[in-house]
């Protein structure tokens, strides 16, 4: 079993993939369910950051780039089709980043970026996307996690698995805060952006900010709910995602 690029239903004959990258103090889990929700044709694959899960025994990044060079080497193996790149809230700055290293070594790009309740990373990072904070208590994190952050009520009964929680938490955290972002940057394939209509981490000025870095096409799609958007509209999520509801990407 694949411990990196986590293939739930792998669909060999799938004609193309749907990437995701994970968000701050998450893992592959939180997308495993939406291989139910994507066309027959996609395949699912979730990328495992060192730390957590299938990779436990493995020490965290620890710093920015350390962690984008695995993610673009995972990216790499999963793009054994044309695909999707899909990344949430930190995962979305790790999604245009990546995308951006593989343009520059020369690896395959995918067809389309979707990024989700992500700021643009031209305004370099603003308090209101160093949140959580590093300096949280074990118990705000756990909270935050709680509300926002998909975190699983059996995590939060135990004591052991809650401790692991805010242990990630906190590597991912030193993680983002050391995220620069590379002057010149520009996504060079179709970008969508998704946000929550009642996410208070978007900045109000994110639309125009991602546009202005978007070579080709671009669109913008608000949701319901915050940065989690609804539970519902969370686990059905990639049918929002253009490349697969048959929208035109816009302009």
């Amino acid at each position: 079993m694949d411990t990196i690029v986590v293939r739930p239903r792998h669909r060999p004959e799938a004609a193309r993939a749907l990437v995701c990258l994970g968000f701050c103090g998450g893992g592959a889990g939180p997308y495993l369910g939406w291989a139910d929700v994507v066309p027959q044709d996609v395949s699912l694959a979730a990328i495992c950051y060192p730390g957590r899960e299938g990779r436990f025994t493995e020490a965290f990044a620890t710093d920015w780039d350390e962690l984008a060079e695995d993610a673009t080497a995972a990216v790499l193996a999963a793009a054994d089709r044309p695909y999707v790149l899909f990344g949430h809230s930190m995962g979305g700055w790790m999604a245009f980043d990546v995308a951006s290293r593989l343009e520059r070594h020369g690896g395959r790009p995918p067809e389309a970026l979707v990024i989700s309740s992500t700021n643009a990373p031209s305004g370099g990072l603003r308090p209101r996307d160093m949140f959580p904070a590093q300096e949280e208590t074990d118990e705000r994190l756990l909270h935050w996690m709680s509300v926002n952050g998909l975190l699983p009520a059996h995590v939060l009964d135990d004591p052991d698995l809650s401790e692991m929680a805010v242990e990630l938490m906190r590597a991912d955290i030193k993680v983002r805060d050391s995220f620069r972002h590379r002057a010149g940057t520009r996504a060079r394939v179709p970008l969508q952006v998704l946000t929550g209509a009642a996410d208070d981490v978007i900045e109000p000025e994110a639309t125009e900010r991602w546009r202005e870095l978007a070579e080709g096409a671009f669109r913008h799609d608000r949701l319901p709910g915050g940065h989690f958007y609804t539970p519902d509209v969370w686990a059905r999520l990639p049918a929002f995602m253009a490349p697969f509801a048959g929208d035109p990407p816009g302009v």
